[in-house]
């Protein structure tokens, strides 16, 4: 158990011996701007203006069929309740012509 450590104590010291480097010396400068690097600029700008318009193009055409959708579900619902309507006013019917019928045939 000593022995263990003793080592790692001993390990601990050796790391930080060599974690101490010595300070680079004066980092290199910048290079300046060239007409390359300029150029590499103006055709990320034009990707990136390109990316941006092709989502806002997306993005409508999405709204677009959401909006499709939304009217198509609309005018499912408005179907539904006509069909409703109509099936109980021929329900209606159908009850009232046997009342009648009923009332004729105890005369």
């Amino acid at each position: 158990m000593n022995k263990l450590i003793a080592a790692l104590i001993a390990g601990l010291f050796a790391t930080s011996v060599f974690a101490q480097a010595t300070a680079p010396a004066a980092p290199a400068p910048a290079p300046a701007p060239t007409k390359t690097m300029k150029a590499e600029s103006k055709e990320t700008k034009a990707d990136v203006k390109a990316d941006a318009k092709e989502a806002k193009t997306d993005a409508k055409a999405d709204a677009k069929a959401a909006d499709a959708k939304s009217d198509a579900k609309v005018s499912k619902t408005k179907a539904h309740e006509k069909a409703v309507k109509a099936k109980t006013k021929a329900k209606a019917d159908s009850t009232a012509a046997k009342a009648d019928a009923k009332a004729d045939a105890a005369k």
